[in-house]
């Protein structure tokens, strides 16, 4: 792949492309909420598609390649795209990957968390934060003059480091007036390789990362994937700007820490006064 298929973001650009992360972020975390026990995965969806045009911006997803959903929502064992349904109800213990994202003034932007439903399991609770931690120890790499398979080495040592491990069949990618831009960025490489990072390059980075082994397969509804041997799987992800001092997250709002992506907080019942809103 040469360089010169990679279209390099300008400023005005990249502030544009921020805006539209922004609006990401702040839909994933409405959903983030709404995910409980009893609620519909069809409920979801049509969350944020209420909330994608109150806020100006497009469905990134819904219609892209036939995908009949505005977020892919996984749960458990399904890895990625999985299709909202009303069937598809979330228990107390589930995991759920929300990956979501939206068009606005003719840029994308690109998130994905995956989040605890109720109460979960110790062990589901690391595979979360391992995949978290794992992410943003990509992004550590994501600065001018290193090499794009230093982000894949980079999440791959975290994460098998931790006894997990990579998902190989599908990876990041670029990102901007289209949803996926050259160059793919895969979640495992030999660092020191690969093409040179450059200020003005925009690449939505995200990890898949699997409890068990790190097979999948696709069902029949020719959209989901999931683990081969049905153990969890996690996913998180964020679009980044590569910049001439460093890197920022686009899907991020300035002031909010990172690290903390999924975790959101919830009203407990002695908050919640009779009459009052939440």
């Amino acid at each position: 792949m040469s360089d010169r298929s990679i279209e390099l973001k300008s400023a005005s650009e990249i502030a544009v492309m921020e805006r539209a992360g922004v609006v990401v972020w702040e839909i994933l975390q409405e959903m983030a909420r709404a995910a409980t026990p009893g609620v519909s995965t069809l409920e979801i969806d049509e969350l944020s598609e209420e909330l994608i045009y109150k806020k100006g911006a497009k469905p990134a997803f819904k219609g892209y390649r036939g995908f009949p959903g505005c977020v892919c929502i996984s749960l458990n064992e399904e890895v990625v795209h999985g299709i909202p349904s009303k069937k598809r109800v979330l228990r107390d213990g589930d995991i759920v990957s929300l990956d979501f994202g939206v068009v606005l003034d003719g840029f994308y932007g690109d998130s994905a968390i995956t989040i605890p439903v109720g109460e979960v399991s110790p062990a589901a609770k690391r595979l979360i934060d391992v995949t978290r931690a794992s992410m943003h120890a990509g992004i550590a790499a994501m600065l001018p003059g290193n090499r794009l398979h230093d982000i894949g080495h980079a999440v791959q040592e975290h994460v098998e480091r931790h006894g997990f491990s990579v998902v190989r069949d599908f990876v990041g990618h670029g990102i901007g007036r289209r949803l996926h831009e050259e160059p793919q960025v895969p979640n495992y490489g030999t660092p020191g390789t690969g093409l040179r990072l450059k200020p003005g390059m925009v690449l939505a980075i995200e990890p898949m990362v699997n409890a068990g082994s790190p097979d999948v397969q696709i069902l029949d509804d020719e959209w989901t994937a999931v683990t081969s041997d049905g153990q969890l799987s996690a996913h998180f992800e964020h679009t980044i700007a590569i910049l001439p001092d460093g890197h920022r997250i686009l899907t991020l709002p300035p002031g909010v820490p990172a690290g903390l992506e999924g975790t959101v907080p919830r009203p407990q019942p002695s908050q919640v006064q009779s009459g009052a809103t939440a």
